[in-house]
């Protein structure tokens, strides 16, 4: 386990939806990761429905706040497929299974192989977009933006300060298809 390992465990359960068992580990993550009490004191002031109605306000209707990493890498193009499979090879590796419901790039998922394996290589690899997700929540001025500083403040070397550096670091963000398209 590394040192960042509760904060990555903790980060995947603020950016669950808040359903009853996800809300119920609040108090846990607010014990073990002091980093994230930002976000927490605005998770545990709201109501669960209203918590629930902002984290879909906040990731269901925005593309610009997908919180499935291959995304910002691939966009909705074909090559995501190989992408999704790349995912699941890197746990499988591992000998972890990814289970739920979301599909293996969805960021809590990934945020937890990264704390079972000690590991932020998904992380590091996927860094632009995470850059850009931090900076989109941090635009439309969501609680969940300081969930993404903590993680990303872990990984080495400085963060891109404004979206054209993080921009710069994906090249030109995620890709769209343009076969069959005039």
């Amino acid at each position: 386990m590394t040192v960042h390992a509760a904060l990555y465990q903790g980060a995947a359960h603020c950016l669950c939806y808040p359903d009853e068992r996800t809300r119920a580990h609040f108090p846990l993550v607010r014990a073990a990761v002091p980093q994230l009490a930002a976000f927490l004191d605005h998770a545990e002031s709201a109501s669960p429905t209203a918590l629930a109605e902002d984290y879909v306000r906040t990731f269901d209707f925005k593309n610009r706040h997908s919180l499935y990493l291959s995304w910002w890498a691939d966009g909705d193009t074909r090559r995501r497929g190989a992408s999704l499979v790349a995912f699941k090879e890197r746990y499988r590796a591992h000998a972890l299974e990814p289970t739920g419901e979301e599909l293996p790039d969805h960021l809590p998922t990934v945020l937890e192989f990264t704390a079972a394996t000690g590991s932020p290589d998904l992380l590091l690899t996927h860094r632009a977009g995470l850059e850009l997700l931090r900076i989109a929540l941090t635009e439309h001025g969501t609680p969940y933006a300081s969930v993404l500083d903590a993680v990303c403040r872990t990984l080495p070397g400085p963060s891109p300060r404004d979206r054209a550096q993080a921009r710069a670091l994906a090249r030109s963000g995620p890709p769209t298809e343009t076969v069959g398209v005039d």
